[in-house]
């Protein structure tokens, strides 16, 4: 029998662990937190100084039973939750939970799922920090006061099943914000002059860009216009030594970022797949915010970089942590065993891997050298100049290995070679162009971009991040989208052999891949928000907020009394809203219905945003009609309006009976001799046909009267199997097997009717999946 048992969070975890421990040791999982705060109320005893009331949920029930158990038979309990604010907490509430001596228990903390990082832990256990887990207490207590206090506020004023949170209602504003400035925001085109010059006694060409930019097209053509008689004379070439380093090695946030930006993976996708990764044992811890590298780690780099590259590409580095208010000195995200440069996993665990392997390695690598050079050119008859500019790489050191993504998606290729050429020397114009150019708007957030923008103004850490953004779109303040764009007009002005043409082209512009939007119900509570909760809704308070947290971490601040500065004040602002704060649902008023003469409002009803005619004060009862996926009650113009106001449509008759296309509860419909035929997810109940109509109903009518035609000839008996009948059925979900009063289901690959005695009985006999 074992005589200790370990603890851990998750079941991978577990597996892993007991393959570095001996027969003495046996390893369970918690599954998570054992309790919590229970859901449906506060679950906060605010008189009794904030005093959590913690339950154990249904679900955990029997597993607490089993742990009990198990803690009865071992003399000594390890609890080896995660090295974080969430990891102490889950140990000190299995301790309470299990109600464990402080003399039968071990605290015991890793970065990493190797053997020698658990026999390490295991040599040198300490007590439960109780300061990383009032701490955590302060964030659980915080948020569920802000949540459960506003929440109540928001299906008053606006409509049912709202929520706010102190950091997910601060991602939002982020986003909606950036979108206001982009609504806001207006494009002016400007013109931007390229020059291709032919080198003398040679055949290579040189590209170069003119110093400025012109506002309107009469300049540009002006400039054009000025370059047929002049000369152009290289003034000066200036080369310089530039060294470029490695970005640190990864934190959970950038790590989040590469991945989308390197990978394509969502921000949850990421922790997922690291997740994994961690329990496996393949790399580090992958909750962090250090960028620091164990001397372990360092000697790990020193010997595969020395090894695959040579002396000349290592150069050993430590970094410091710079994050706005970096928690608990954990290492930064790395493998574990960097003579690994792969892993045998799934695709995507894989892919994970080598990016982490790559930027742990670059790290300790070598600066690349680079020379800029800068070649500047003369035009006689102008002040302005053309100016090209190079890149060469002398020494390519970390780049061997890995370049950091940018969000802006340029090239990352930085190589750029420029012809040699001396001053003085006279160039040939073989092209000049022009080209109409235009203002870009503030990019929207990509999810790893938001993470960036919390993570520098100190919103959230590195285990909250994903969470926050999952929810916010789960909640349906923001959409993550692609977005098609437009097609708009350009001009382009080409100087060529002394001639000036001038063209239209067209250009694809406004097109948006995997960015975050805001819903009409995200700005209408993001609004409601900032005006009545400035404080809550403040990014310095949710960064003070995340510091208050520190402090308590450290040791320097008692959790009740931070949570007591916030809430009392809090608590008033709430009430007064609750008292003077109006009903709000962003009506927005688009025009006059030219049919009725009342006016058409686009707002947020009870079920999402819908478009109004008339008034809701008034005996004459308004029209609704709800609003198309991806139409937004900001932006749809008074024409789209009223084309939603078509429904119910009759799009003809069968059998002497009306054909009525609508909209209802459950989606597009169309309505035959009394009964609803759902539309497929293709057909736009808008201009859907009478043909396309007639094809769903007898689809539908053709499948009904086969399945009720294949039901009457059941139930059918096999014979007899153990002294009972062997019956074939056909139920609600399929068909299926009845003996000694127990079903059995029919495989798909079985058709019912042919079945015979033996097959049921094979059915019956079939061992089945525990789960």
């Amino acid at each position: 029998m074992p005589k200790n048992l370990v603890i851990v969070e998750s079941p991978a975890k577990a597996k892993t662990i007991e393959k570095f421990l001996g027969a003495d040791y046996e390893v369970k999982s918690s599954y998570g937190h054992i309790r919590d705060l229970a859901k449906s109320e506060m679950g906060i005893d605010i008189e009794n100084n904030f005093e959590p009331e913690y339950i154990i949920s249904d679900d955990k029930q029997k597993l607490v039973t089993d742990l009990k158990k198990a803690v009865s038979k071992a003399d000594m309990v390890w609890l080896a939750s995660d090295e974080d604010r969430e990891g102490e907490a889950i140990a000190w509430h299995l301790k309470e939970t299990l109600k464990l001596n402080d003399d039968k228990i071990q605290r015991i903390v890793f970065n990493e799922i190797t053997k020698t990082a658990i026999l390490n832990a295991i040599s040198a256990p300490r007590s439960i920090d109780m300061n990383l887990v009032s701490a955590q207490q302060a964030r659980r207590v915080l948020d569920r006061l802000v949540g459960f206090e506003i929440s109540p506020i928001l299906w008053s004023k606006i409509k049912p099943s709202l929520s706010a949170g102190r950091v997910q209602s601060v991602a939002v504003r982020l986003i909606v914000e950036r979108e206001e400035e982009i609504r806001n925001f207006k494009s002016q085109s400007y013109f931007k002059t390229v020059a291709i010059f032919d080198i003398p006694n040679e055949k290579k060409t040189l590209k170069a860009e003119l110093s400025q930019r012109f506002d309107n097209e009469a300049d540009a053509l002006e400039f054009l216009e000025s370059c047929k008689d002049s000369t152009f004379v290289v003034n000066s070439v200036e080369k310089k030594a530039a060294k470029k380093a490695p970005a640190p090695p990864f934190t959970t946030s950038t790590l989040q970022q590469e991945a989308s930006r390197k990978l394509g993976f969502s921000v949850a996708r990421t922790m997922q797949v690291a997740q994994q990764l961690y329990e496996n044992g393949f790399i580090t811890y992958m909750r962090t915010d250090s960028v620091n590298l164990s001397t372990l780690a360092l000697g790990m780099a020193k010997e595969e970089i020395t090894k695959i590259y040579g002396k000349e590409y290592l150069k050993t580095r430590k970094y410091q942590t710079k994050t706005k208010g970096a928690q608990e000195a954990h290492e930064a995200i790395r493998p574990t065993n960097l003579a690994f440069q792969t892993i045998n996993a799934d695709a995507s665990q894989k892919r994970l891997y080598e990016l982490i392997w790559k930027r742990t390695i670059a790290s300790q690598m070598s600066d690349a050298e680079i020379e800029k050079t800068v070649i500047n050119i003369n035009i006689s008859s102008r002040k302005e100049k053309f100016v090209a500019n190079g890149e060469v790489v002398l020494f390519d050191g970390f780049l061997k290995v890995y370049m950091e993504s940018t969000d802006d998606e340029q090239d990352e290729n930085i190589e750029n070679m420029l012809p040699p050429l001396a001053e003085g020397t006279t160039l040939a114009l073989n092209t000049c162009e022009s080209t109409e150019r235009f203002t870009q708007h503030p990019a929207r957030y990509t999810e790893a971009s938001l993470v960036k923008k919390m993570e520098d103004l100190g919103i959230g850490r590195p285990s909250t991040y994903a969470p926050t953004i999952s929810t916010i779109q789960k909640r349906e303040y923001v959409a993550k989208e692609d977005r098609e764009g437009s097609e708009r007009n350009y001009s382009l002005m080409t100087l060529s052999k002394g001639d000036i043409t001038k063209t239209t082209k067209k250009e694809k512009t406004g097109y948006e891949k995997g960015k975050l939007f805001p819903t009409d119900i995200g700005f209408i509570v993001n609004n409601f928000l900032v005006e009545h909760f400035s404080n809550i809704m403040n990014y310095n308070f949710t960064a003070i907020v995340e510091k208050d947290f520190d402090d308590i971490a450290l040791g320097n601040k008692e959790w009740r009394n931070v949570i007591s500065e916030f809430y009392y004040p809090f608590h008033e602002n709430i009430l007064q809203t609750k008292e003077n704060s109006k009903r709000t649902s962003g009506e927005h008023l688009l025009g006059i219905d030219p049919k009725t003469g009342k006016n058409v409002y686009a707002k947020i009803g009870r079920y999402g945003a819908i478009i109004q005619i008339g008034e809701s004060n008034t005996d004459d009862k308004p029209s609704f009609a709800s609003m198309k996926r991806g139409q937004s009650i900001e932006t749809i113009t008074l024409e789209e309006a009223l084309e939603l106001f078509v429904l119910p449509r009759n799009v003809g008759t069968l059998d002497n009976k009306e054909l009525v296309v609508s909209i209802g509860k459950f989606g597009p419909y169309v309505r035959f001799d009394g009964r609803f035929f759902s539309l497929d997810k293709t057909d736009d109940p808008y201009s859907i046909t009478k043909e396309r109509c007639v094809e769903i109903i007898k689809t539908k009518l053709k499948a009904e009267a086969k399945k009720k035609e294949l039901e009457a000839q059941f139930p059918k008996s096999l014979g007899g199997y153990k002294d009972e009948d062997v019956v074939v059925n056909i139920g609600k979900y399929g068909p299926y097997i009845t003996h000694s009063k127990k079903n059995y289901k029919i495989p798909k690959d079985f058709d019912p009717l042919m079945i015979t005695l033996d097959e049921a009985v094979a059915l019956i006999n079939k061992p089945t999946k525990k789960k």
